[in-house]
């Protein structure tokens, strides 16, 4: 007996334990849960007012020159003296001697014009006495009548001063081409590509070098049709001093490591045609004094690309929506009197690399907001930042 109350005597303890804790738990106090209400997230706001915008239409091109020529001689000769200066890249003023050809043999035929153009005012001079005195012979002779051109000797004397005519252009002529063995500027500008040197022998139409003109240089933009709208392109506008037409400023610049160099310019003129493969439109931008060096600002390089903003038309009463706001295409975020998020469609008449420009539909004072809640929808309830938090909800109860 007492062996089987020891075998027995743990289970019922346990058992008895298990009963005690079954009969608290179903008669104790029953716990109150509760469900924690989230905060509102927390974004970023701009107030949104009407305002003008300089539209900006965003372009590039190549740097090109606007006078170029190839320089070519007019007489043939061995160079015989370059100007220092006569080498790629070289600067040159208009009307400098940049190559001297040999010019004896052009001094000698002057030289021999001249003996000639001599002999025949002194030829004039004989045929002009003969017929003087012919005059002078008939009218001793008392004959009747006037006397016949042969008789005055008119043919010999019409016949010598042709030949003192050609005499003289002669002479010209040969002045002429000894002047052209020096070889000048025809303007002040830069040496792009010499093709000869010291030493050769040339002949009339050699390329000697080809020159461009180092007072303005051209940049060729291609717009689109889109872009056009926004600009007032030279074809309306009145020619200036220099024949092209005035048209809207331009402002170029090009990076150099984390250097970044501005160049002003201004369109000048509208090509006639439309690119058929892009169907852009290019209009032709020019830089006046590309080489004159301010805040050690570089030279332009002919070939160089640059990049290009041309001012466009000023846009009023719109609004300027930064770009990073715009969700899609064209929807934004407004936070409303109540705090919560209301999705919009915009108007958009504009765009940049920064900024959407919008007409509506949108209110002076409507609230932009810029924080990027991705999947926010309608209605919810935000926090301004920089505003006092409200009051935190009460927490739900759950059954």
């Amino acid at each position: 007996m007492k062996r089987l109350f020891r075998f027995l005597l743990p289970p019922l303890v346990l058992l008895a334990g298990v009963l005690i804790a079954a009969t608290m738990i179903a008669t104790g106090p029953e716990t109150e849960r509760q469900r924690p209400t989230p905060a509102p997230p927390t974004v970023e706001i701009l107030k949104l007012i009407p305002q003008s915008y300089q539209v900006k239409v965003s372009s590039r091109g190549t740097v090109s020159p606007v006078t170029r020529s190839t320089l070519v001689p007019e007489v043939a000769g061995t160079i015989v003296s370059v100007a220092d200066n006569f080498r790629n890249g070289g600067f040159f003023r208009a009307d400098q001697s940049l190559l001297q050809i040999d010019p004896r043999d052009y001094q000698n035929a002057v030289t021999i014009a001249r003996a000639e153009l001599a002999l025949r005012k002194q030829a004039l001079a004989e045929e002009q006495a003969r017929s003087e005195q012919a005059r002078n012979d008939w009218k001793k002779l008392q004959l009747s009548g006037e006397p016949s051109p042969l008789v005055l000797r008119t043919p010999q004397l019409e016949s010598a001063q042709a030949q003192l005519s050609a005499a003289d252009a002669r002479l010209q002529q040969a002045e002429l081409e000894l002047e052209r063995t020096r070889i000048v500027a025809p303007y002040a500008g830069r040496i792009l590509d010499k093709k000869v040197d010291l030493g050769q022998y040339i002949s009339p139409g050699t390329a000697l070098a080809e020159i461009y003109a180092s007072d303005s240089v051209e940049v060729r933009l291609p717009i689109t049709a889109e872009q056009q709208a926004f600009l007032d392109l030279p074809e309306t506008y009145q020619n200036d001093q220099n024949g092209d037409q005035a048209g809207a400023q331009v402002e170029f610049s090009t990076r150099i490591g984390p250097r970044v160099d501005i160049w002003p310019g201004r369109l000048v003129r509208t090509e006639g045609s439309i690119d058929v493969r892009t169907r852009q439109l290019f209009v032709v931008a020019r830089i006046d004094k590309p080489y004159v060096r301010q805040n050690d600002r570089p030279a332009l390089k002919i070939g160089q690309f640059l990049e290009a903003r041309i001012f466009g038309n000023q846009l009023q009463q719109v609004f300027v929506i930064p770009r990073h706001t715009v969700r899609g295409e064209k929807t934004v975020h407004l936070v409303d009197a109540d705090n919560q998020l209301q999705r919009r469609e915009l108007d958009i008449i504009w765009r940049d690399d920064q900024h959407l420009i919008a007409s509506g539909p949108l209110q002076t004072g409507d609230r932009l907001s810029l924080t990027n809640l991705p999947f926010a929808a309608d209605g919810i309830e935000v926090q301004i930042a920089g505003e006092p938090a409200k009051p935190a909800p009460q927490a739900v109860k759950e059954p």
